[in-house]
């Protein structure tokens, strides 16, 4: 039996280097647990970047995938295929919208958000050819791909990729003022807004109340999609089925992808209604596996158990103790506690001589598993599935992780 190091040394030898993980290698997964191979127990407190809020290999989510794998996997679309339909029906009438373009990543759906929004400003709201400006915020995490990254400000995501993609104001976030000022210079010639309700990567920025309504209705009145990427945020993880719930804030174009299929099979999509969506005709934009069989059934039966099980409710209950225990822990290190239902993040004083990664890796000892971002903050979400009980014994293993550096 091969050891954690040498799995570990395997992929250090024949994978590319473009993530910098936990040194954790993880072989089973059930609920709000994963083992490692060596039969060490976690509570996870990632969840694939909110990938599993429903819980690792929920049995009705697998039970799904086995029964679709076993009839028809991918038709392409070429063709139809028995599920699509229900799928799109299913997903349009729970978040109220005319029409989805199912696609298989996050990156792919926020790409195929910005065809959107750069096709219905030329088409609908006349924009002169070439000239679409897509306004986007400071800070902002929204995949990997050249055009994405030509929008961030993080240089560990944009550094010596260039030449980049034109096209896109970049404002501050959490800052409505600025916003309007910006569309008061470019109005004629800005098709969409795009925001993450809370900034996940960032490092759990959760704005002021009130930011989102007054953006959706800056771009009211002004013409102008106001686009919302909830592939983090989505999907019950801030104690809403979305984020923008919160406010009562309909999305023109929402994007969704991670837990819209319990992370067992990769499923995103993009909903719009049809002024927007039919802006893109057959043979302008598409994918050979978006939409196939397998991705459509999990989803539903991802989405069902969302609802079934009261998930959105019970991210809103365990995040309000979550924020509280954490509180109680009162660490020197600790400089800040902030989030929303279960997507929260506990930030350390950046001049500390102990590191986020160094919790982590106390943390790990301890038997939760957690990532840090930008060095100084640790991202806390478990799988919404998580019992009260075994929140308060997992924020006890971190208050432990933490008084071993006072």
């Amino acid at each position: 039996m091969m050891t954690s190091q040498q799995y570990i040394d395997r992929e250090l030898r024949y994978g590319a280097h473009n993530y910098h993980p936990l040194p954790v290698v993880l072989e089973r997964g059930e609920g709000v647990h994963v083992w490692d191979v060596e039969g060490k127990r976690y509570y996870d407190f990632l969840s694939s970047y909110s990938a599993v809020n429903q819980g690792h290999c929920h049995p009705r989510i697998i039970q799904s995938l086995i029964d679709q794998v076993s009839k028809f996997t991918l038709s392409s679309r070429a063709f139809y295929n028995n599920v699509l339909g229900e799928f799109e029906q299913y997903l349009t009438s729970l978040f109220g919208y005319d029409k989805v373009l199912p696609m298989n990543t996050g990156a792919e759906a926020v790409e195929t958000a910005l065809k959107l929004a750069r096709r219905w400003g030329y088409v609908k709201k006349g924009i002169p050819e070439n000239e679409a400006l897509i306004v986007v915020c400071e800070g902002n995490f929204h995949g990997r791909t050249i055009t994405i990254v030509s929008m961030s400000t993080d240089p560990d995501s944009y550094s010596h990729f260039g030449a980049f993609t034109p096209g896109f104001v970049k404002i501050p976030y959490n800052d409505a003022y600025v916003l309007e000022q910006v569309i008061k210079e470019h109005d004629s010639h800005i098709a969409a807004f795009l925001l993450e309700p809370i900034q996940g990567e960032a490092g759990v920025f959760v704005p002021n109340d009130g930011y989102l309504a007054q953006c959706a209705a800056l771009c009211k009145k002004h013409n102008i999609l106001f686009i919302a990427d909830e592939i983090q945020t989505g999907i019950a993880r801030t104690g809403k089925m979305l984020a923008c719930d919160h406010e009562n804030v309909h999305p023109d174009v929402l994007i969704l992808g991670k837990a819209i299929s319990g992370g067992v099979f990769p499923v995103s999509a993009v909903l719009a209604d049809d002024n927007i969506m039919l802006t893109i005709n057959p043979g302008e934009h598409g994918s050979t596996f978006g939409g196939n069989p397998v991705g459509c059934r999990v989803a539903i039966t991802a989405l069902d158990v969302v609802k079934d099980e009261k998930l959105a409710e019970k991210a809103q209950y365990l995040g309000e103790i979550f924020r509280k225990q954490m509180a109680g822990i009162n660490s020197p290190l600790i400089e800040q506690i902030r989030g929303k239902g279960l997507l929260n993040a506990v930030v350390i004083h950046k001049d500390a001589k102990t590191t986020a990664w160094d919790i982590c890796i106390e943390m790990k000892e301890q038997g939760v598993l957690a990532k840090p971002t930008h060095k100084h903050i640790i991202r806390f979400s478990p799988p919404l599935v998580i019992t009260e009980e075994q929140l308060t014994e997992t924020i006890r293993k971190i208050k432990k992780a933490f008084d071993k550096y006072k």
